[in-house]
């Protein structure tokens, strides 16, 4: 397909790449035409200098052909703005915004933007590795019943199987994370030491999960 991307940071331009090498065409908008180059030489998508939530410079990069837009811009309005003028004024359904502000990140996710909060999810991610107790929250649907999170998981469950992990705590195993990298288990794969098991749940089953994860399996459970 064809995508639109707003900001030529390093995110942008990473992301640009990305696309293009998975064989999408790709427009990266930029109000700095220096910013083209962190694209790099061999990069053959368009380059278009402008205000990214303005409609013509929007055209110029094809936002009218695109299937999606991701605004990664510096700026929280700037993304807010030209992710809500692809989605309503051109009809794009695949779009998100990079939000500094978590709080903000939060709402708009609501009102059905998806966003990515950088500083909240690197922040996340440092504190899931300096204390690995509870769960972090990775993904919250727009109506904030269900989340998929990253839970600690005691070493009680090693050797045991997905499916018990599942009876007995109630949730579903959406991946695991072994030696760096995802995969998704079947009902019969055994935890590993090391092992970070994300799940989907209930948001409002939280406390319960995470009691279940810490104390281990039933006496007698597979």
């Amino acid at each position: 397909m064809h995508i639109v991307i707003m900001g030529c940071g390093r995110v942008g331009a990473a992301l640009a790449q990305t696309l293009e090498q998975q064989g999408h065409t790709v427009a990266v908008i930029d109000q700095d035409p220096t910013a083209f180059r962190r694209l790099g030489s061999g990069f053959g998508g368009r380059r278009v200098s402008g205000v990214g939530f303005d409609q013509d410079t929007l055209r110029e990069a094809g936002i009218e052909d695109a299937g999606a837009f991701a605004a990664v811009s510096s700026g929280d309005n700037s993304n807010i703005i030209a992710a809500r003028v692809a989605r309503e004024m051109f009809g794009i359904e695949n779009v998100a915004a990079r939000i500094y502000d978590p709080r903000r990140a939060e709402v708009y996710q609501r009102l059905g933007i998806p966003t990515v909060a950088t500083v909240r999810w690197t922040a996340d991610q440092m504190l899931r590795r300096l204390l690995p107790s509870g769960a972090e929250p990775l993904w919250r649907d727009p109506s904030g019943g269900v989340q998929l999170a990253e839970v600690h998981t005691s070493a009680h469950w090693i050797g045991h199987k997905i499916s018990t992990l599942q009876e007995e705590t109630g949730v579903r195993v959406a991946f695991l994370t072994r030696l760096g990298e995802a995969m998704l288990p079947t009902s019969q794969t055994v935890l590993q030491e090391g092992d970070l098991v994300h799940v989907m749940m209930r948001t409002d089953e939280i406390e319960k999960v995470e009691a279940s994860f810490a104390e281990g399996p039933d006496e007698g459970g597979n």
